[in-house]
Formats: C-alpha cells, structure tokens, sequence
C-alpha cells in the first residue's frame, strides 16, 4: 500500500521499499522513515560568512555537516555530488547525533577554532529534518547555537517542529517567478510562507543566485525586494553570481554589473543587501 510523504510540497506517494524523489526518504513497511538519518558526507569548520550570514555572529566558526539528498533539481547546484545522490555507493560516515554535538563541543573548547555551533547544510538538511531536530536539541543543551541553510521548501509542519531548536537560517529564495521554480522542481509559495513563518522566530537571511535569463530582470527583483520589505526591511539578502557548472554550462557567468543593477533595485527597498561571488 502507497503511504505518502509529508515533508514537502511533493507528497510523494510510496510503495514499500520505494524512495522518495529527494532520495534521503523511503518508505518501509507503510511508514515513511529518514534514510540519511546520521549519514555524513561533508564535514568542515567554516566562517559562519560561507553560509551566508552576515549579521549572525561575524567573525565566528561553525561547524557545517551534510548528507545527501534534496527535493529540488537546480541544474547549477555546486553540491550536486552529494544532493543528487541516492546513498548508493557514497562515501558516508554513520554519525550519531550525541556525536556530532560532542564534536561541536570540543571544537568550541578549542579556542582557536571557536565555534559556535552547527549548521545543516550542503545538501538540504529538511529531507533529513529527524537528525537535525535530535542533532539541534542536543547543541541548544550545550549553550550551543543551530543555523540551518535550506531551499524552505519544507512544510509547515516540519519548520513548527524545528523553529524552536533553530538560531538562524540562510534561505535559498531561487527567484520571484513561479515559471522559475517549476523548471527547479519547486514551488514559490511554499517557499514564501516557509520565509515569512520563520522570519518570526529566528535570524533569517535569503539567497538569491542570479542566473542569466533566468531570474535576472530588474521587475523580478523589484517584486521580490518590496515582497520581502513588506515582511521586514531589514532581512538580509545575498544576491549571488552565477558559475556555469553541473548541467547549466551552456552559459556565461552572471555579469557583475548586472548583479549591482540588481542590488541597487533591491536597496529602494530593504536596509541590507550584499553581492557575492564577485
């Protein structure tokens, strides 16, 4: 019998032994279970910069952990090694949650590393949000802080379950055109109510990669500014370059003065806007 999952707009409807389009879920025995639960592929210290988030502690380390999977399908994605993958033959290391939250504890006795916590990223942590709610309240014990990068294209019951165990999120907001999200496998206005419900309760900062004739119109970018203004003016967002790789190497990177064309739009109308990439 089919059982359909519930963490994303895609509600894939399973047959035992079958998995997800995200490839970290699957379905055993009619319950949907977390199959990259604690399967680590990347690991590394980083500038909490790198995420990014520039108004979230500066200046300090985070240790950033990723798994595999993710329910979008971005032809550009830099990480599409790891998020692409199914588990299959990939190099993975189990890792328990009371692990990874000792390790971020001893890397924070380390003075010179200082860090601050973890961050849930790489791939896209939610298609695993078990490990990173089991993982988080175990950090929030230490006096540790929890930072999750994201696509927001989880449902709203997986972002209640989790707001109250996270500190800060960098959130990929892809475009403002629902056409453009659909070539990506998304959907806007699931990412739009993910934005602004966790806008209330924790530091949010959006991402946007601009792609050449893809999301790079000054109309576009106008929406979205005023869109994002009329929840909060002062939410960062990070207009990023685009790099020609995976399968969109058909392309020229994103022009750099179109990106400050761009940033200028989107400063009419919120206080922080920073250009990456550049």
């Amino acid at each position: 019998m089919k059982t359909i999952c519930q963490v994303c707009m895609h509600h894939c409807a399973l047959e035992p032994g079958q998995t997800g389009l995200c490839r970290a879920r699957k379905n055993m025995g009619g319950e949907i279970v977390c199959e990259n639960y604690g399967r680590i592929t990347s690991l590394a210290l980083d500038p909490i910069e790198k995420k990014p988030l520039y108004d979230f502690h500066p200046g300090s380390m985070i240790l950033s952990v990723g798994s595999y999977g993710c329910n979008l399908r971005c032809p550009f994605c830099q990480n599409h090694e790891i998020s692409m993958a199914d588990g299959k033959g990939l190099d993975t290391e189990q890792v328990s949650p009371e692990q990874l939250a000792d390790l971020a504890l001893m890397w924070k006795a380390q003075k010179r590393a200082g860090n601050i916590g973890i961050a849930y990223t790489y791939n896209e942590p939610l298609v695993g949000w078990e490990f990173v709610r089991d993982t988080a309240r175990l950090v929030r014990e230490y006096g540790m802080l929890n930072v999750l990068v994201t696509n927001g294209t989880a449902s709203q019951e997986v972002l209640e379950e989790l707001l109250p165990l996270i500190d800060a999120m960098n959130i990929d907001l892809k475009g403002f055109h629902e056409a453009y999200y659909r070539k990506l496998g998304g959907d806007l206005e699931t990412v739009k109510a993910f934005i602004a419900r966790a806008q209330e309760n924790c530091h949010v900062e959006l991402t946007t990669l601009i792609v050449p004739g893809e999301n790079d119109s000054p109309e576009d970018m106008e929406a979205q500014a005023k869109w994002i203004a009329g929840l909060r003016p002062t939410i960062p967002l990070h207009i990023t370059r685009f790099f020609p790789r995976y399968r969109m190497r058909d392309r020229e990177a994103t022009d750099v003065e179109q990106l400050y064309r761009l940033a200028g739009t989107a400063e009419r109308y919120l206080e922080k806007v920073y250009v990456g990439n550049v």
